[in-house]
């Protein structure tokens, strides 16, 4: 059975109800084990993948659930998930060192697909967890902020544009060097905190660009905004300027580069004489 999008949106909202009074509290910042993608888990994170969970199992959904706590987990029936091949890739608090502290940029990402490779992604959902806007896209069919439709702006780099920076911090000074004749360029530069709400600000045209550089960058933190900036008219790319679409797992980690499309070519021209 194919999951639809409205059953996706008020998962997200049910997630929203449940973790929204946790942020900026200390009870969420309790730190636990390391989770499957690698970050120590908080109380945070755990309680909202465990209310998912919860609710795919209350629905009896069939599919695997790549999520960064648990890893990889078949929910319900495997035959009929592969069969199906229904697979829900989630982030249960992207941006937990922000809601942990009260910091308002922090959210729940959901992306579904139906194959084995990022090209499967046919929904996608992003609630942000400090305010309840949800942000959504179904492949073909756009990209929504709450009910209005989005697209990414027309600026171009001869216009104000903001992009937002991640790499590690080791070599930060370094990379900043590396990329400096691309900054310059850029009207104001950002460091916000949450892969998939940054996707969708790109998306509705509030910030024009995002270089993300952290080798370690999962794919559970860029799958449902990966579809809702592309829904929207974005392009997200490697630092090779390719396409990605690698299969699906919890192990897939890459670096990226996401902007409207006046900026693509001239930040793959820039990071192909850099990288």
């Amino acid at each position: 059975m194919e999951l639809t999008i409205d059953f996706l949106k008020d998962t997200a909202l049910c997630i929203y109800d449940i973790i929204h009074p946790l942020i900026g509290k200390k009870e969420g910042a309790n730190k636990s084990h390391k989770g499957a993608g690698g970050d120590l888990s908080m109380q945070i994170d755990l309680v909202a993948e465990k209310t998912l969970i919860d609710i795919l199992e209350q629905n009896e959904i069939d599919t695997l659930l790549i999520s960064e706590e648990i890893g990889e987990k078949y929910i319900g029936s495997k035959d009929k998930a592969i069969e199906n091949k229904n697979i829900l890739i989630v982030d249960p608090v992207d941006g937990s060192n922000n809601a942990v502290r009260g910091i308002p940029y922090c959210s729940f990402s959901m992306a579904y697909a139906m194959g084995k490779y990022v090209k499967s992604i046919v929904k996608a959902v992003v609630v942000d967890l400090s305010t309840k806007d949800l942000y959504w896209a179904v492949k073909g069919d756009g990209s929504f902020f709450n009910d209005k439709k989005v697209h990414v702006s027309n600026l171009d780099i001869y216009d104000n544009c903001f992009i937002e920076l991640n790499f590690s911090k080791k070599d930060a000074f370094a990379q900043i060097e590396r990329l400096g004749s691309i900054i310059r360029r850029f009207h104001r530069i950002r460091v916000l905190g949450s892969t998939a709400l940054t996707l969708c600000q790109i998306a509705k045209g509030s910030m024009e660009a995002f270089i993300n550089l952290r080798e370690s960058n999962r794919l559970v933190d860029v799958a449902a905004g990966l579809l809702i900036l592309k829904e929207a008219g974005g392009c997200i790319f490697s630092l090779e300027g390719n396409e990605i679409n690698e299969p699906l797992s919890i192990d897939l980690k890459f670096p990226f580069i996401a902007s409207n499309k006046n900026l693509s070519s001239f930040l793959k021209d820039e990071l192909n004489r850099k990288f």
